[in-house]
């Protein structure tokens, strides 16, 4: 099915069949093809396949898993069934907290309901609470962001700001606006002049294949390039900013983001380019205090790692790249230590990536247990 995704969200509740619909990120930029997924197996492939991806929309194609779950024959089991089918989700991948997040949103929810139509209708407003809430931290996020795109064109009197980015962190991975790149579809709304280095994120390419697409459709100046120009363009004066999204942020500043993204850091730091990273409060995990030692690291299929996917001639094809008998190994995401960090941009401004700043934007957060 074609469509002006454009115009659409990632995911969306079809409002005739009572189905959850679904942008198959896998087929973009080449095709635009429309997934409905039925049974909390749908969502599980959904997620673990990287139909959907991104910390944001994994965790509301979650929430809409349970309410799919609770929709289920009236879910006949109820509310163990409904936890067998929660513990389903919530193993699918394993790095996003997000996910976790809200499949335990929408559970605690379901404990106060009494019968099968109530839980139908409880988890299908919790989903849809949780999705127009992360749009909203979204929006928030670009207006903070767009405040230090704004600044740096101010030093450089309305030159281009040069912002380099890591994978998606749109609204392809995130309902609406983005992470990373909120701050700068608010600066270009608003006359800033911008320029985006889109580096191609391997194996999946989420940045040539998605971000680059995203930000062509919103005709936002960007230029594609490979993984590893990213340091030349630092020490060449051609990078402002870096700003990248994350899977899951420990409430001590240390960042999971796609591999790839510690290197990035690591060039920035080396040539005092201020490094960024955009999340919602939903993407920190308030548990975890050492992310290199504590995050899980998502290893995937070598597969992706060997093959690549584009367009010839017209037919989107799959070709294998290095030799048929070479092992591969698919490291997903890698950690950035929160010193490399220069700041995190959320729904309720900018701070440090320390425990302190953090928690001074998040009091209400839970402290952690005494070791």
């Amino acid at each position: 099915m074609k469509t002006d995704l454009i115009r659409q969200r990632p995911i969306w509740l079809d409002p005739k069949s009572g189905m959850v619909k679904i942008i198959d990120q896998r087929q973009l930029p080449h095709a635009e093809v429309v997934v409905e997924l039925r049974t909390v197996a749908d969502v599980v492939r959904a997620i673990r396949e990287m139909l959907v991806r991104g910390a944001p929309l994994i965790g509301v194609t979650a929430a809409y898993g349970l309410y799919l779950a609770a929709a289920a024959a009236g879910n006949r089991s109820g509310p163990d069934g409904l936890r067998r089918d929660a513990q389903r989700i919530e193993s699918a991948r394993p790095t996003a907290v997000n996910l976790a997040w809200a499949v335990d949103r929408v559970l605690k929810v379901l404990a106060t309901c009494t019968d099968d139509a109530g839980r139908v209708q409880a988890a299908r407003m919790e989903a849809e609470k949780i999705a127009e809430a992360e749009v909203e931290n979204c929006r928030r996020i670009g207006r903070y962001g767009m405040d230090l795109i704004a600044r740096i064109s101010r030093k450089k009197r309305g030159a281009p700001v040069n912002i380099l980015t890591h994978c998606n962190a749109g609204w392809l991975a995130c309902v609406e606006y983005g992470t990373a790149t909120a701050p700068i579809y608010a600066a270009h709304e608003n006359g800033i002049d911008v320029h985006v280095w889109v580096d191609e994120t391997r194996p999946l390419n989420q940045g040539s294949r998605l971000t680059a697409w995203e930000l062509g459709k919103k005709s936002v100046p960007h230029t594609v390039i490979v993984d590893n120009a990213g340091g030349h363009l630092m020490q060449h004066g051609k990078v402002d900013m870096v700003i990248t999204g994350t899977d899951r942020t420990t409430f001590t500043g240390d960042v999971a983001n796609k591999i790839g993204t510690y290197l990035k850091a690591l060039a920035a730091k080396d040539n005092h380019i201020p490094f960024y990273v955009a999340l919602p409060s939903s993407t920190f995990d308030w548990t975890l205090r050492d992310g290199i030692k504590e995050i899980p690291i998502e290893e995937r299929n070598p597969d992706e790692v060997r093959y690549v996917q584009g367009l010839d001639g017209g037919v989107v094809r799959r070709v294998l790249v290095p030799p048929a008998d070479s092992p591969a190994a698919d490291y997903a995401f890698d950690v950035t230590p929160a010193r490399l960090v220069s700041g995190f941009i959320t729904e309720r401004g900018v701070c440090r990536a320390t425990e302190k700043d953090i928690r001074r934007l998040f009091p209400e957060k839970p402290q952690p247990l005494t070791p």
